[in-house]
C-alpha cells in the first residue's frame, strides 16, 4: 500500500501526470509532489516558505529576525517585505511543429513542455510572484504579461491548455521579439527543443542578459533524439516542412550521436559563459529535476 508521500511523488512522473484530469489539477499535483520530495531532500531547511524569508546576514537589524522560525530550525532568518519578495517571471514555450515529436509511447516534447510550464506558473503564483507566459513558433503565437493574481494564473493555465503547436521554427527571431517587449527585468524560463542555428540562438539569449534578466533554459528532447536508437530501416519526416529522409539508422548512429552531443555541449558552454542556467531534460525524466533547478536559481535571486 502506498503512503501519502509516495502517492504525491508519483505525480512527478510524466507518464502518470499526463493521464490526470484538468491542467490545473496536473499543475497542483506536480507542485505538491515536488514539495513533498523537497521536504525529504537536503534542501529541507528552506521548505515552501523560502519566498518569505532570507538568511540573516551580519548587519541586519535583529528586530526583523523570525524568532519562531529560529526556535524550529536553530537558524537565523530575516522576514522579507513585499518589495523584497516580488519577482517578475516569464515562461517562454516553444510551440513549433518539432515539439510534437514523441517515440516509444512517451508523451510529446510539447506535452511535457506544457506540463512543466503549468507547474512553474502554479509554483510561482503560490510564491505570490508575478508570472507571465509566451508561446512562439516562427513568431510569437500568444502572450500574457506577468501578474500575481489567482485569476491571472487561471488565464495562464487556460492559455497553456488551449495552445497547439504551430508549423515552422524561428527561435532567434521570436526570442528577440520577446526581449524587445520586456520593460522590467526578471527571471526568464525558456522551454524548447532548441532546433535552430546555435549561433542565432545564443545571440538572442545574450539580449536577455544584456537587459539584466536572469535566464534558465530547459532544453527538452525525446531520448530517441539523443540516441537515434532505432533498429529497423526508417523514414524520417521533418515535422515542419514534411521533407522525408529514408535511411538505415545504424549506419549513421555514431555520426549522429556525435553531432547532437557536440551541439548540446557547445550550447551549454555558450549559455554558461553568459551566466545563463542550462538544463537538458528528456521527456522520460520526472518533473522534479526541472523544478529543483528553478528552485535553486530562485533562492540565489533572493
Amino acid at each position: 500500500m502506498k503512503t501519502q508521500n509516495n502517492s504525491a511523488l508519483e505525480y512527478l512522473k510524466p507518464e502518470v501526470v499526463s493521464t490526470l484530469g484538468s491542467l490545473e489539477l496536473k499543475a497542483r499535483l506536480l507542485v505538491e509532489g515536488f514539495l513533498v520530495g523537497l521536504h525529504k531532500s537536503p534542501y529541507h531547511g528552506f521548505s515552501v516558505e523560502f519566498s518569505e524569508h532570507r538568511p540573516y546576514f551580519q548587519g541586519d537589524s535583529l528586530r526583523y529576525v523570525d524568532w519562531k522560525l529560529f526556535g524550529k530550525t536553530e537558524k537565523y532568518y530575516v522576514k522579507k517585505f513585499e518589495e523584497e519578495t516580488n519577482l517578475i517571471s516569464r515562461i517562454i514555450v516553444d510551440a513549433s511543429a518539432s515539439m510534437k515529436f514523441s517515440y516509444g509511447g512517451r508523451i510529446s516534447k510539447f506535452e511535457y513542455a506544457k506540463l512543466l510550464a503549468a507547474a512553474f506558473a502554479y509554483l510561482i503564483n503560490k510564491q505570490h510572484d508575478a508570472v507571465g507566459i509566451s508561446f512562439f513558433s516562427d513568431k510569437i503565437e500568444n502572450s500574457l504579461e506577468p501578474k500575481a493574481s489567482r485569476t491571472h494564473l487561471l488565464e495562464i493555465l487556460k492559455a497553456v491548455e488551449n495552445q497547439s503547436p504551430g508549423k515552422d521554427t524561428n527561435i532567434a527571431n521570436s526570442l528577440t521579439d520577446i526581449a524587445k517587449k520586456i520593460r522590467k527585468r526578471g527571471l526568464l524560463i525558456i522551454i524548447s527543443d532548441l532546433f535552430d542555428e546555435k549561433d542565432k540562438i545564443v545571440s538572442a539569449l545574450k539580449l536577455f542578459r544584456y537587459k539584466k534578466n536572469e535566464v534558465i533554459i530547459f532544453h527538452i528532447l525525446d531520448p530517441a533524439e539523443l540516441s537515434l536508437d532505432f533498429s529497423d530501416d526508417a523514414i524520417f519526416v521533418d515535422l515542419e516542412n514534411d521533407e522525408e529522409l529514408s535511411t538505415q539508422p545504424y549506419q549513421i548512429r555514431a555520426a549522429y550521436r556525435k553531432a547532437v552531443g557536440d551541439f548540446v555541449s557547445e550550447l551549454k558552454t555558450e549559455a554558461l559563459n553568459f551566466g545563463i542556467e542550462y538544463q537538458l531534460i528528456t521527456t522520460d525524466v520526472p518533473f522534479d529535476k526541472a523544478l529543483l533547478k528553478y528552485f535553486i536559481l530562485r533562492n540565489k535571486l533572493h
